[in-house]
Protein backbone atom coordinates (compact mmCIF):
# COMPACT_ATOMS: atom_id res chain seq x y z
CA UNK A 1 0.00 0.00 0.00
CA UNK A 2 1.14 3.36 -0.75
CA UNK A 3 1.64 6.25 1.12
CA UNK A 4 -0.46 8.99 1.30
CA UNK A 5 0.04 12.42 0.04
CA UNK A 6 -1.43 15.33 2.19
CA UNK A 7 -1.52 19.04 0.47
CA UNK A 8 -1.89 22.06 2.70
CA UNK A 9 -3.02 25.04 1.60
CA UNK A 10 -3.47 28.61 2.82
CA UNK A 11 -3.22 32.11 1.11
CA UNK A 12 0.63 32.67 2.31
CA UNK A 13 2.11 29.23 3.11
CA UNK A 14 3.50 31.34 6.29
CA UNK A 15 1.43 30.56 9.06
CA UNK A 16 -1.58 27.53 8.97
CA UNK A 17 -0.66 25.58 6.37
CA UNK A 18 3.05 25.24 7.92
CA UNK A 19 2.00 24.71 11.19
CA UNK A 20 0.04 21.84 9.78
CA UNK A 21 2.47 20.22 8.00
CA UNK A 22 5.01 20.43 10.85
CA UNK A 23 2.54 18.64 13.10
CA UNK A 24 1.89 15.87 10.30
CA UNK A 25 5.44 15.35 9.84
CA UNK A 26 5.79 15.06 12.89
CA UNK A 27 3.14 13.16 14.17
CA UNK A 28 2.93 10.76 11.42
CA UNK A 29 5.89 10.58 10.38
CA UNK A 30 6.77 8.77 7.24
CA UNK A 31 3.73 7.30 7.00
CA UNK A 32 2.33 10.05 4.93
CA UNK A 33 3.56 12.43 2.67
CA UNK A 34 3.45 16.26 3.37
CA UNK A 35 3.01 18.85 0.99
CA UNK A 36 2.33 22.54 1.56
CA UNK A 37 2.14 25.93 -0.38
CA UNK A 38 0.51 29.53 -0.91
CA UNK A 39 -1.61 30.99 -3.44
CA UNK A 40 0.39 34.20 -3.09
CA UNK A 41 3.16 32.72 -0.56
CA UNK A 42 5.05 35.49 1.73
CA UNK A 43 8.45 35.96 2.12
CA UNK A 44 9.24 34.19 5.00
CA UNK A 45 7.22 32.03 7.67
CA UNK A 46 5.56 33.93 10.84
CA UNK A 47 7.63 34.31 13.31
CA UNK A 48 5.13 33.91 16.15
CA UNK A 49 4.03 30.75 14.04
CA UNK A 50 7.93 29.46 14.29
CA UNK A 51 8.05 30.47 18.08
CA UNK A 52 4.57 28.46 18.51
CA UNK A 53 5.59 25.25 17.16
CA UNK A 54 9.22 25.29 18.64
CA UNK A 55 7.18 25.14 21.90
CA UNK A 56 6.00 21.62 20.58
CA UNK A 57 9.03 20.47 19.54
CA UNK A 58 8.10 21.12 15.97
CA UNK A 59 10.98 22.81 14.35
CA UNK A 60 9.52 24.76 11.07
CA UNK A 61 11.82 27.63 10.77
CA UNK A 62 13.84 26.33 7.70
CA UNK A 63 10.85 25.97 6.33
CA UNK A 64 10.23 28.39 2.95
CA UNK A 65 6.76 29.32 1.77
CA UNK A 66 5.74 27.90 -1.53
CA UNK A 67 3.65 28.67 -4.26
CA UNK A 68 0.81 26.76 -5.17
CA UNK A 69 1.15 24.20 -8.38
CA UNK A 70 -1.13 22.13 -10.31
CA UNK A 71 0.89 19.56 -10.02
CA UNK A 72 1.11 19.50 -6.09
CA UNK A 73 -2.90 19.27 -5.96
CA UNK A 74 -2.49 16.75 -8.70
CA UNK A 75 0.20 14.67 -6.92
CA UNK A 76 -2.30 15.18 -3.10
CA UNK A 77 -4.52 12.48 -2.00
CA UNK A 78 -5.97 14.79 0.08
CA UNK A 79 -6.29 18.51 -0.23
CA UNK A 80 -7.01 20.54 3.29
CA UNK A 81 -7.15 24.21 2.31
CA UNK A 82 -7.56 27.28 4.96
CA UNK A 83 -8.83 30.57 3.30
CA UNK A 84 -7.31 30.18 0.14
CA UNK A 85 -10.93 30.66 -1.33
CA UNK A 86 -10.99 30.01 -5.32
CA UNK A 87 -7.11 30.05 -5.86
CA UNK A 88 -7.10 26.36 -5.03
CA UNK A 89 -7.79 24.94 -8.15
CA UNK A 90 -9.92 21.34 -8.02
CA UNK A 91 -9.25 17.90 -9.41
CA UNK A 92 -12.21 15.13 -9.44
CA UNK A 93 -11.35 12.46 -7.08
CA UNK A 94 -9.48 14.06 -4.53
CA UNK A 95 -10.23 14.40 -1.10
CA UNK A 96 -11.07 18.08 -0.15
CA UNK A 97 -11.49 19.70 3.04
CA UNK A 98 -11.89 23.16 4.36
CA UNK A 99 -10.36 23.90 7.46
CA UNK A 100 -11.55 27.47 8.93
CA UNK A 101 -9.04 28.95 10.90
CA UNK A 102 -8.14 32.50 12.08
CA UNK A 103 -5.40 33.69 10.31
CA UNK A 104 -2.15 34.00 12.86
CA UNK A 105 -0.72 36.69 10.18
CA UNK A 106 0.14 39.92 12.70
CA UNK A 107 -0.94 38.22 15.69
CA UNK A 108 1.79 37.71 19.08
CA UNK A 109 2.16 34.67 19.86
CA UNK A 110 -0.47 34.71 22.85
CA UNK A 111 -2.90 34.92 19.81
CA UNK A 112 -1.20 31.99 18.05
CA UNK A 113 -1.22 29.22 20.59
CA UNK A 114 -4.83 28.06 20.16
CA UNK A 115 -4.82 28.43 16.23
CA UNK A 116 -1.82 26.14 16.49
CA UNK A 117 -3.82 23.85 18.94
CA UNK A 118 -7.11 23.55 16.92
CA UNK A 119 -4.79 22.34 13.65
CA UNK A 120 -3.13 19.87 16.07
CA UNK A 121 -6.65 18.07 16.49
CA UNK A 122 -7.54 18.33 13.21
CA UNK A 123 -3.97 16.62 12.67
CA UNK A 124 -4.46 13.96 14.52
CA UNK A 125 -7.95 13.38 13.26
CA UNK A 126 -6.25 13.04 9.79
CA UNK A 127 -3.85 10.60 10.64
CA UNK A 128 -6.67 8.70 12.51
CA UNK A 129 -8.64 8.49 8.90
CA UNK A 130 -5.27 7.98 6.87
CA UNK A 131 -3.90 5.60 8.89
Amino acid sequence: MSRPTVLFVCVHNAGRSQMAAGYLRHLAGDRIEVLSAGSAPADRINHAVVAAMAEEGVAIAAETPKLLSDTAVQKADVVVTMGCGDACPFYPGKRYEDWALDDPAGRGIDAVRPIRDEIRKRVETLIEELT
